[in-house]
């Protein structure tokens, strides 16, 4: 499939596709005329690299990441990378469960003290 097809079907920009092929994260093929040409694997592909980057890895990581998509063969070195993307996504998690916790007791005790119109207009009169 074209750029375009990908790109409409992976939601995600053009110039998005382009930096990953830049990156070496997606590999075109060309077309006789010059075309960039992917497979429908490509999809799910770019999917996966923008679930990625949404958590946080950069180019770099998701480089590495990737082989083992295509081979389903993990060296030892390639298990511990995924493992430490793995921990360190589990650390944000837990930050930002902390942190969706500590709002919600904001929210409870504002809830709380907040005065409501028919108590302001009553202290008025």
């Amino acid at each position: 499939m074209r750029i375009g097809k990908l790109a409409e079907r992976a939601g995600v920009s053009v110039r998005a596709l382009r930096y990953y092929e830049e990156q070496r994260l997606v590999i075109a093929d060309r077309s006789p005329s010059g075309h960039r040409q992917y497979p429908e694997s490509a999809v799910e592909r770019v999917k996966f690299i923008q679930l990625l980057y949404s958590a946080g890895l950069s180019s770099k990581a998701i480089l590495h990441v990737l082989p083992f998509l295509d081979t389903l063969t993990a060296t030892p070195q390639m298990t511990q990378r995924l493992k430490d993307q793995r921990d360190r996504i589990r650390t944000q998690i837990d930050d930002l469960t902390r942190a969706h916790d500590r709002l919600n007791d904001l929210i409870s005790l504002a809830s709380e003290s907040e005065i409501s119109p028919a108590t302001c207009s009553a202290s008025r009169g």
